[in-house]
């Protein structure tokens, strides 16, 4: 057999991987670079390539070519090829032009002016962009869970995370408020017992910026393939042959910005080692956004957070910027590892940043599912907090319900993906253990090699040619289980 129809759906795929390269560059250069009044063309520009990414994959022929393949001789990595090229039609092939093109406007609007109404502390401003982005994105979900047969939110769950449902994410959410509440609280009051000396400030912006390139090459950047840059929101954009992340400095803060730089090179590593030889194919896109945030998460929380990690990091930061009390390695490390719970979950530590994500997990999922309105959102959001956190954000929109960028262009079923990659980060971490006898030394030492060997041989190389399941399965010899980060957490902090 030719395998005629797999070679024509190579070729479109690849020239839709070309089209989105161009969209991944323009949407970092509007979050970094560009000036406010590029604002409307920019999103008008992105609007008509997201149009023109569904024209192509939506063809008729598209879907003739998908059946037709199934017939052919193709190898298992073809077929798995294959199986994400079907993912992906049929995604698109739910949504009308017209939806697709609106949804992409009503984003870049909504996000655009929430950069300036977050400051303000403008919910009304906010409020009013934002139920035009939920009423498109119920629209979309209706579509989507119609085909699907399930509720609206998993429809949109299953885009970022393929086959998780919401009853899955119930039970892993359930067992981890049986037993991280008490958990939180112990820490903080053990913590509590153990005064520390706060690094004294300011630390000049340039300096950690070069603090920050200097542990992106010690973690294995690839700076001919990628670059740093600043944003309102730190995120990693860009393509695996031009990888882009962003941070923010606080010239008040030592380390949030370079553990904001961990965390994106943590994504980075993963986009810089995806299949060379699939590129281009679906099947060489990382797996799901739960198995990309773990890569994140088990740079900055598994390694980055670790006594090996931080006793290796604190010369660099005494050379940066002079030596002082607070840099005590007893004190610098426990200052690195307090956990305190705050009102904003990218600054959150790794104790209280599932109270984040799961209080965001049950707003979006009323909100799609039409059980609450926009209009609702402030003081379910207050609170969940005082219940979790006991913190209250009452008419606080800037740190509360408008701090994040997700919701802004429709991100509805991103949020769980955190805790999840935090679960499969620490089972991951708990693997590399077993795999690789004195792994905390090498860490110390400053040698990663042998880690991201292994994380390249189990994770980083696979794209999506396996699904999360069997991914995670195979690289840890089992499921995902919460006991590895109920482990993990306990041992660091308790």
């Amino acid at each position: 057999m030719d395998n005629k129809s797999y070679q024509q759906l190579t070729r479109t795929f690849l020239r839709l991987s070309r089209f989105s390269h161009l969209s991944a560059i323009a949407s970092w250069d509007m979050f970094a670079m560009m000036p406010p009044g590029g604002s409307a063309a920019r999103g008008e520009a992105l609007a008509e390539l997201s149009v023109l990414e569904h024209q192509i994959l939506t063809e008729p022929k598209v879907a003739q070519w998908l059946a037709a393949a199934t017939q052919e001789d193709l190898n298992d990595v073809e077929q798995a090829n294959l199986r994400e090229m079907t993912r992906l039609h049929t995604q698109a092939a739910l949504l009308p032009e017209s939806l697709v093109e609106a949804k992409s406007l009503a984003g870049s609007r909504c996000e655009h002016a929430w950069r300036s109404q977050r400051p303000a502390n403008d919910w009304q401003g906010f409020s009013a962009n934002l139920r035009e982005v939920v009423k498109l994105s119920r629209e979309e979900a209706r579509l989507r869970a119609e085909v699907k047969g399930c509720s609206p939110y998993d429809a949109l769950l299953d885009i970022y995370e393929p086959e998780m449902t919401s009853a899955q994410l119930d039970g892993l959410f359930a067992d981890l408020k049986s037993w991280l509440p008490d958990l939180l609280n112990r820490v903080v009051e053990r913590q509590s017992r153990q005064p520390l000396l706060a690094p004294v400030g300011p630390f000049p912006t340039a300096v950690q910026r070069e603090l920050g390139l200097e542990t992106m090459s010690a973690l294995g950047f690839d700076f001919n393939a990628g670059r740093l840059d600043i944003s309102a929101h730190p995120f990693c954009g860009g393509v695996p042959e031009d990888v882009r992340i962003t941070t923010r400095y606080d010239e008040n803060e030592l380390l949030s910005a370079l553990f904001g730089v961990i965390h994106e090179t943590g994504h980075a590593r993963y986009e810089q080692n995806l299949p060379r030889n699939w590129l281009g194919q679906p099947i060489a896109l990382a797996r799901s956004t739960a198995i990309h945030e773990s890569q994140s998460l088990f740079f900055e929380m598994q390694v980055g957070r670790s006594n090996a990690f931080l006793q290796r990091l604190l010369p660099a930061v005494k050379r940066h910027f002079g030596d002082q009390a607070a840099f005590e390695e007893h004190n610098f490390i426990a200052w690195n590892q307090r956990v305190k719970p705050g009102f904003i979950r990218v600054d959150a530590d790794e104790v209280s940043y599932p109270a984040h994500v799961i209080l965001r997990y049950e707003i979006e999922r009323a909100l799609i599912n039409g059980d609450i309105e926009v209009d609702d959102i402030p003081a379910l959001w207050d609170e969940k907090m005082q219940a979790w956190l006991g913190l209250s954000t009452k008419e606080n929109y800037r740190d509360g319900c408008m701090q994040d960028i997700h919701w802004t262009d429709g991100g509805f079923g991103y949020f769980p993906s955190y805790t999840l990659g935090a679960m499969y980060a620490a089972q991951l971490f708990s693997a590399a253990n077993r795999a690789l006898p004195g792994l905390r030394q090498q860490i110390a030492g400053g040698d990663f090699s042998a880690l991201f060997d292994w994380l390249r041989q189990n994770i980083w190389q696979h794209g999506s040619r396996f699904t999360t399941e069997q991914l995670i399965a195979q690289a840890t010899g089992e499921a995902l289980s919460s006991r590895h980060f109920r482990a993990h957490l306990e041992s660091r902090y308790l």
